[in-house]
């Protein structure tokens, strides 16, 4: 990529949140993916609409990530700009509500859902406790309306600023994200989430800790969190669970190359220490394949592909 679009970058950020030919392995859960031409690091949603208008200007492909947990890169990298919400202002505001009992908790898109549970929880703050152990951002988990142990987003959310394909900042409230199973509106408009707010009520502060310790013990005895993953891979078939097809499948421990069905939880696919994204995409599809053929099921990858001829 040439030196004036590294220039005009470094105009609306900084020199040092521009970075050239990335290694995306560490900007992923899976700890694999080949390099990006570029980086960058915006701070704020202003920045980042700045920069979205600048590759569109400049024909430059782009592609947002938060957190990197819910995501597959392919071994070659992406041929463009990656924009990574990880260094924006993840300060968290609390505004008590005319009710009495709630609160508007609102923060960036790149803060973490298990740093924004944690603080909300030390104030008493109940409503996500079923959100302290996922990895992902609070903007990716808007995007994909995350949800665990009975909980998901759509319950608690409030409203989101997003830039919209005009280039815009608008602000969308619950009902027009039109949730559903591991989905928004988001996806299909292709909005880039920017700063969310959800609500809260009142709660006691020691129970609801308590809840997260709870859920939290549950997911260290039945995930494969010492591995490297992209938490669950599939979607949950209506009335079916995945895991339990793909372990009725004989596929437990089943392998490509390090990438592996986990033995703990076979909904999760993990990298056991030096597996290639090729390696996880080749797994999946075979898993898939596999499922099919034994129940007539077809499985849905819950992960995001980048970089794959899909």
């Amino acid at each position: 990529m040439d030196k004036t679009f590294i220039d005009k970058l470094a105009k609306i950020t900084s020199r040092t949140a521009v970075f050239e030919n990335t290694k995306l392995s560490e900007y992923t859960s899976f700890k694999t993916g080949g390099p990006a031409d570029m980086l960058v690091r915006p701070k704020d949603a202003q920045e980042v609409r700045k920069i979205v208008a600048l590759c569109k200007a400049e024909k430059v492909p782009f592609y947002v990530i938060g957190n990197g947990t819910n995501m597959l890169v392919s071994d070659d990298g992406f041929r463009g700009l990656i924009i990574s919400l990880k260094d924006m202002d993840n300060s968290i505001s609390f505004t008590a509500l005319s009710d009495g009992e709630s609160y508007s908790v609102s923060t960036s898109a790149g803060c973490t859902l298990a740093r924004l549970s944690s603080e909300a929880a030390s104030r008493g703050l109940a409503g996500l406790e079923f959100a302290a152990g996922i990895p992902g951002s609070v903007g990716g988990a808007v995007v994909m309306n995350a949800g665990a142990y009975g909980g998901e987003i759509k319950d608690v959310f409030e409203w989101a600023d997003v830039l919209d394909e005009n280039g815009d900042i608008v602000r969308l409230k619950n009902e027009e994200l039109k949730f559903a199973y591991r989905k928004s509106i988001i996806q299909e408009k292709e909005y880039i989430v920017l700063n969310v707010s959800f609500i809260l009520k009142k709660g006691d502060e020691k129970s609801i800790k308590a809840e997260i310790k709870e859920l939290n013990e549950r997911r260290r005895d039945k995930q494969p969190l010492e591995y490297p993953s992209a938490g669950s891979t599939f979607k949950r078939p209506e009335g079916l669970f995945a895991g339990k097809l793909i372990e009725d499948t004989g596929l437990k421990g089943f392998s490509v190359g390090d990438a592996a069905v986990s033995e703990k939880h076979c909904g999760f696919v993990i990298n056991k220490g030096h597996a290639t994204s090729a390696d996880i995409y080749e797994l999946i599809s075979q898993v898939i394949e596999k499922v099919y053929d034994k129940t007539g099921v077809v499985l849905e990858p819950e992960i995001k592909l980048l970089g794959f001829d899909e």
